[in-house]
């Protein structure tokens, strides 16, 4: 009896522990794999989204999903007779997503940063963007110093946060709480603000410029950029093996550019100006 228990004393041991190496395996051969031979088999890649994110990916009130880069994307695959399916993420965990496989790329509206470039690989940078401050004017904060003992909002997983934690004396020293409140989505983030729950959001000027616009009261608030942060670009994050994938994206993109589709793209969603044409210019 006893050698009975033994044996299955060992064997619940051993068998979670083949089980974790079985699943680190499959995640490495997911990270480091070149996948666009599979990809192009199955004539479809999977794109993950943060779908609230205004103009890049976002659903109309239909629930169609809409954006710059749900555009983008589709006229890059298109090129090579593969469709795409957006899949919805949770932001905060989007490099594991990618890692795991459970998605083929991150396309939407994603920095290209050095921490993140420790983690994913990035295609060429498509799109101008920076880090902004939005407030309400009746809150009569006119600059990053006005939210001293104030409350910021950030979307966890962001830029907006990244900037804070690199740089706390730029901010979020100053802030109450030393620290930044933490949103899955800017429109949650937004509700809070409008509310006087928060004072002011640090987020993507492309988000901030299309929400304001679209807003029936968008008098009522201020959009604040410094060169205090540095401008940033965007860019298609894939795993380090995809260096295939790595290559059609950049080249499709390049097409796009000499052939006049990324400015008429560009125009779309962001009209005639120029800070928004990026690699297009």
């Amino acid at each position: 009896m006893k050698k009975i228990k033994i044996i299955w004393l060992l064997m619940i041991l051993i068998v979670p522990a083949f089980m974790l190496a079985g699943c680190q395996s499959v995640t490495q051969r997911a990270d480091t794999q070149d996948t666009w031979s599979t990809i192009k088999k199955r004539g479809k890649v999977t794109i993950g989204l943060d779908d609230s994110f205004v103009p890049m990916g976002f659903r109309q009130k239909n629930g169609k999903l809409v954006g710059y880069d749900i555009d983008l994307a589709k006229a890059v695959f298109k090129q090579y007779g593969i469709k795409v399916d957006f899949q919805t993420i949770d932001w905060s965990m989007k490099e594991t997503e990618l890692k795991n496989g459970t998605i083929d790329l991150l396309w939407n509206g994603y920095s290209i940063n050095p921490a993140r470039a420790k983690k994913v690989a990035f295609s060429r940078p498509y799109l101008k963007n920076r880090q902004v401050l939005v407030t309400l004017k009746r809150n009569n904060i006119n600059n990053l110093a006005g939210m001293s003992g104030k409350s910021l909002g950030v979307q966890n997983g962001s830029t907006g946060q990244t900037v804070l934690d690199d740089n706390p004396k730029l901010l979020k020293d100053k802030l109450k709480g030393k620290d930044a409140v933490l949103y899955d989505t800017f429109p949650d983030a937004f509700i809070d603000l409008n509310a006087g729950r928060i004072q002011g959001i640090l987020m993507d000027q492309v988000y901030a410029d299309y929400y304001v616009s679209h807003q029936k009261n968008r008098d009522a608030y201020r959009v604040y950029s410094t060169d205090q942060i540095p401008s940033e670009s965007f860019g298609v994050g894939l795993r380090k093996g995809d260096k295939t994938l790595q290559k059609k994206i950049n080249q499709g993109l390049a097409r796009m550019q000499k052939n006049g589709e990324l400015r008429k793209i560009n125009n779309k969603w962001f009209g005639d100006n120029s800070n928004w044409l990026g690699s297009d210019r």
